[in-house]
């Protein structure tokens, strides 16, 4: 082999090797990593709080006995529509054989004190008839006897009270258990057999049964104290019932509490919102569980990106997205957003609907072959 052949062969060889070179750092200068890339959309942003809750009656009225006793009879059922007098219930009357014994020594007292003014009456009405006594002297007797018969009259009444639970004659006794208004019969608490206390000033007494009107119902939740500084009274309710899921109802909120209460560490107020029932309403029963959907702001035909595409500045932690300038290449935008749902958001400046945004958190690696 000549010289020629020899410097031929390490030339080949050598312009081999720099292709190879070349090629490989081509290779390695592509980058790892590329983006996907997405655009700004239009359409409607609803910022809205859902709030969890029941429905319940707007007025509820238990109704408590006058008289300590034992529920004799329960005349009425659970679910029955009723009206203000209608009779519930009848108690009787277990009396405390104390006051009974003080009430009959009452009575004995008020018959003897009767007996002597009607001698003293009778005799001194003969010696008044024969112009003996003064006419004032007279009344004066009539009047002790007037007192005496009285007071025997009311000792009885209360003889009876005490023992039956009424004065004989009266329209109303107090064993009678009655609604106090028209409604619906929520609850009896009670059985036939069950003792009942009556309401007093150290005592609440016992709940005969719980009465209400059916056609006035309210949705009561409670709200996070991050949203509820954005409510306000008047606001539109869209209410959603777990029990009649393919149905909405209409509310407006009439209530934000003044005061929050602290649960599970974290400050919940109570809201409460009219319920709008009509005729054609499905049957909506108390203490069903319910979703109310409250519209905090709206926007319609807006231009909207998603928020995982948003970017923050570390330092000024305004908003930014990168946009694709050049193949795999891309340039920071700052944005001014408006209405957000937790999903989309609002672009108010920064992009148009051309752009193209970096999908910075979703990375897509070649593969070791390439």
């Amino acid at each position: 082999m000549n010289k020629y052949v020899k410097y031929g062969l390490i030339g080949v060889a050598v312009i081999g090797i720099l292709a190879a070179m070349v090629y490989f750092l081509k290779q390695n200068s592509t980058p790892v990593e590329l983006y996907k890339t997405e655009t700004a959309v239009r359409k409607d942003i609803v910022n809205k709080v859902i709030v969890t809750g029941k429905v319940i009656p707007e007025d509820e009225i238990n109704i408590k006995p006058q008289i300590s006793g034992i529920i004799d009879k329960i005349i009425l059922e659970e679910g029955v529509k009723v009206k203000a007098g209608d009779l519930i219930a009848v108690i009787k009357v277990v009396p405390n054989e104390q006051s009974l014994n003080q009430a009959a020594g009452r009575v004995r007292n008020a018959e003897l004190a009767l007996s002597n003014a009607k001698i003293e009456y009778d005799r001194n009405k003969v010696l008044f008839d024969k112009g003996v006594i003064s006419s004032q002297d007279f009344n004066n007797l009539k009047l002790t006897f007037d007192q005496a018969t009285q007071e025997l009259k009311n000792a009885q009444a209360d003889y009876q009270i005490i023992q039956k639970g009424s004065a004989g004659g009266s329209a109303s006794a107090n064993t009678n258990i009655r609604a106090t208004v028209s409604g619906t019969i929520l609850e009896i608490p009670v059985k036939e057999g069950d003792q009942v206390i009556q309401s007093n000033n150290f005592n609440d007494g016992t709940t005969i049964a719980t009465i209400a009107d059916m056609g006035k119902m309210i949705f009561e939740g409670e709200v996070d104290e991050a949203e509820v500084g954005k409510l306000h009274v008047g606001m539109p309710l869209q209410i959603s019932l777990g029990a009649l899921e393919e149905q909405k109802f209409e509310a407006n909120l009439k209530f934000i509490a003044p005061k929050g209460v602290e649960e599970e560490g974290a400050v919940q107020f109570k809201i409460e919102g009219d319920l709008a029932l009509t005729d054609t309403t499905s049957y909506v029963r108390a203490g069903y569980s319910a979703n109310a959907s409250i519209v905090l702001e709206e926007r319609k035909d807006v231009l909207a990106i998603k928020e995982a595409l948003l970017q923050f500045d570390k330092e000024t932690e305004k908003p930014y997205v990168e946009v694709e300038v050049g193949e795999n290449k891309f340039e920071r935008k700052d944005l001014e957003l408006g209405v957000s749902d937790g999903i989309d958001v609002e672009v108010v400046s920064g992009i148009d609907e051309n752009s193209k945004i970096k999908v910075w958190n979703k990375l897509e690696k070649k593969s070791e072959d390439n």
